[in-house]
């Protein structure tokens, strides 16, 4: 039986999964990368090799996420795809109509426009946390909650209680604020969720077409209480998939299998490069005004590969 690795490595998680050859996820892990990429790629492929069925053979990988060409060089990848293509390409594979995929991950968010199965726009927040799920963490341990209650908190609210969104800093010294005069809790959290709802539309969905059907992807997709303001919000159904966490990686899988169509063989290294030693580095290059700074990764001692540089200079062949 073929199955094709896909594999998104991003800051807050990183994400494995095996895909059959009809597109159907065989096993799917959710870790987290707590800032130790190559430890997170390795433990995962370790733990994706133990629970794969017997006579599963890895026919082709795909990476994606901000640290795809770190897991590519790792691994081998038969193809490295941006986030947006990778997401773009699992929400078509279930869903061949849908129009928006909202996407939130711990760190960034993204919004993605397809028209007829083909990506028009998108838009990336990556320089700000009110819209991400790092907010909802960061309110959470104020209140003292665990984030795995947000939703189900949020759902039995009351009242309206809004919350500026605009900024990390200014929403905290609200949420204080509405404490101190007595707000109940479901009520804060759920003006908490609308804020961060807000900011999302109000930056990274400005401006941009949002059509049904409308796929909710990403971890923060689990949240409940983010899913029904989104409803609220843009009066249309929101459909969160059932691998919502892992979508991503479930892309890359697909553009694998898409990819060994065309070269018909995989350069996968197999699951033993989990026990095998990386190391990373990194230099300014001086040969040019531009002084690149340049980072690379060993296997053995050995260069694997290189990348930020704006010429083919240090190019591993």
């Amino acid at each position: 039986m073929k199955a094709y690795l896909g594999i998104d490595v991003g800051s807050v998680s990183t994400n494995i999964v095996t895909c059959g050859e009809d597109g159907a996820v065989i096993t799917g892990l959710y870790l987290r990368t707590r800032g130790r990429p190559i430890e997170a790629i390795q433990k995962g492929l370790q733990e994706t090799a133990e629970s794969l069925p017997p006579g599963v053979e890895i026919a082709g990988v795909g990476t994606t996420g901000s640290g795809r060409y770190l897991a590519g060089v790792m691994v081998g990848a038969d193809v490295v795809k941006n986030e947006i293509t990778a997401h773009a390409v699992a929400a078509s594979a279930q869903e061949p109509d849908v129009q928006t995929v909202l996407e939130i991950g711990g760190q960034d968010s993204k919004i993605i426009i397809l028209r007829d199965g083909v990506v028009t726009d998108f838009a990336m927040n990556t320089v700000c946390a009110a819209g991400t799920g790092s907010f909802l963490d960061q309110q959470a341990a104020r209140l003292n909650i665990p984030i795995t209650r947000f939703g189900e908190l949020a759902l039995q609210s009351t009242a309206t209680v809004r919350i500026a969104g605009r900024c990390t800093v200014f929403a905290e010294s609200d949420m204080i604020h509405k404490q101190q005069m007595g707000h109940a809790l479901p009520d804060i959290i759920n003006g908490l969720c609308e804020a961060l709802v807000r900011n999302y539309l109000n930056n990274v969905g400005k401006g941009k077409e949002i059509l049904p059907p409308v796929f909710f992807q990403g971890g923060v997709a689990a949240n409940t209480g983010i899913k029904a303001a989104f409803e609220r919000a843009l009066h249309m159904p929101v459909t969160v998939p059932e691998h919502h966490k892992i979508m991503g990686a479930i892309g890359a899988a697909i553009l694998a299998a898409e990819e060994i169509k065309e070269c018909r063989t995989t350069r996968f290294k197999g699951f033993q490069i989990a026990g095998l030693p990386y190391r990373t580095s990194s230099f300014e290059c001086d040969g040019c005004p531009n002084a690149c700074e340049i980072a690379e990764i060993y296997e053995n001692d050995k260069v694997i590969g290189r990348w930020g540089a704006r010429c083919p200079r240090w190019d591993v062949v």
